[in-house]
């Protein structure tokens, strides 16, 4: 049996290759899930050890280390994604791609994750049990978990336990220092918002004649910064970031929207914080919308197409706005004439299709002969219960957005002007 002091020397030999590994993600960073030459470099490191990498989701990688001994199976878990952002740093090994870097440590993250994996195979014979090894991509955008855990991710072997890691900058302490908790919760939970304030447009010489949205963005921003230094007692943590505003394109003109997004982080398990932020963030835009005094809000939201043909081809308009938890995994508060008190024009275009939707459309096409019911009972027992969590985007979404934003915004231009 291996002691500490031994598996310590062990880790200590691997200094240099842990170095290269290290340093070749920092030059080459990927964001999301488009992380090809990452996983690639993961998969290679991981088989060259013995190890039989498996793909899972989209862009995860899983691989076992032990499993000869009886035991409990115990998850290892590493993210793997940069962040859209521009290295300044002059290190010798920084990002060579612009507007991407690897300024959260997942770099590192992930070069620990394989040299955990070495250590493992090396002494493989001694795990009591198995080491599930999870390379996770995009942690960044809150999306990289969940879909790996949606493909099986805590099955085959099923996971009785997880460990997680991350490195930790700006603290006093010296490096090479391990923090363990001692309970309870160790990171906070984090939730994405963006906002679009609807103003009215004009030049910069007559904002009397315009309703700023920048100055009433300007405010909801401000106003969520002071609830959790106001509105929340000493012992409840609630954090609100607004990472990106924009608005506009000229210094002379007074735009006719102003758009942020942010981030909403809580520790609280009882979700009694996250509900009481959500209902001020609703209660802020709300009041900021009435001080304005727009006549209506117009809201654009992204559908799930219930037909191929549908799909970025149609345009829906309602008076109703737009509904809670409408939307996929979508649990935002409504916005309608009943939450902001004035009305509200809801847009949707449907930019997405789920999978058993796809399939049903062509196998239908397949089946033309069959009885009606036949063909209906056939689709919705084989097709429906296994595709409907999967949704697909058409890969020139991007440009479909920019022609559908373009299309949007001159009809509500020619309906003001009517």
């Amino acid at each position: 049996m291996i002691t500490p002091e031994k598996l310590l020397e062990s880790a200590k030999e691997l200094e240099a290759q842990l170095r290269t590994w290290r340093r070749t993600l920092h030059r080459h960073p990927e964001v999301g899930f488009d992380l090809p030459e990452t996983k690639a470099l993961v998969k290679k490191a991981l088989t060259e050890m013995g190890y039989t990498p498996q793909d899972c989701g989209k862009c995860g990688v899983l691989a076992l280390a032990g499993g000869k001994k009886p035991g409990k199976v115990i998850l290892l878990r590493g993210d793997m994604d940069a962040l859209p952002l521009q290295e300044e740093s002059g290190e010798e090994f920084a990002s060579e791609l612009p507007g991407k870097m690897h300024g959260c440590g997942h770099d590192m993250h992930t070069a620990m994750m394989l040299g955990a994996a070495k250590l493992l195979k090396e002494h493989e014979d001694e795990i009591e049990g198995t080491i599930k090894l999870e390379f996770q991509p995009a942690e960044e955008i809150f999306q990289g978990s969940l879909d790996m855990l949606k493909n099986g991710l805590l099955e085959n072997p099923k996971v009785d336990a997880a460990v997680m890691f991350h490195v930790l900058a700006g603290m006093p302490l010296p490096v090479g220092t391990v923090l363990v908790p001692g309970g309870g919760i160790t990171m906070a939970s984090c939730e994405q918002y963006h906002i679009i304030v609807h103003g009215k447009g004009g030049h910069g010489s007559m904002p009397e004649k315009c309703i700023d949205p920048i100055t009433a963005a300007a405010h909801i921003h401000i106003a969520l910064q002071e609830i959790n230094s106001r509105e929340l007692d000493a012992h409840s943590f609630g954090v609100f970031t607004t990472g990106r505003f924009q608005a506009g394109a000229a210094s002379n003109v007074i735009p006719d929207s102003a758009e942020m997004w942010g981030t909403i982080r809580t520790t609280d398990p009882e979700g009694a914080v996250t509900e009481l932020l959500h209902k001020r963030m609703t209660e802020i835009v709300q009041g900021v919308a009435k001080e304005t005094k727009p006549d209506c809000i117009f809201v654009i939201d992204a559908l799930a197409a219930r037909s191929v043909k549908r799909l970025n081809r149609t345009i829906q308009i309602t008076d109703a706005g737009i509904n809670p938890g409408s939307g996929v995994c979508n649990h935002r508060c409504g916005l309608n004439e009943e939450s902001l008190g004035i009305p509200v024009i809801g847009i949707g275009v449907p930019t997405v299709v789920d999978g058993a939707t796809i399939v049903h459309d062509a196998i239908a096409h397949l089946l033309e002969n069959l009885e009606e019911s036949e063909m209906e009972e056939f689709l919705q027992e084989l097709i429906t219960p296994r595709l409907h969590s999967m949704f697909v985007t058409p890969k020139d979404v991007d440009e479909t957005v920019k022609r559908l934003s373009y299309t949007i915004s001159e009809g509500i231009n020619i309906a003001m002007e009517a």
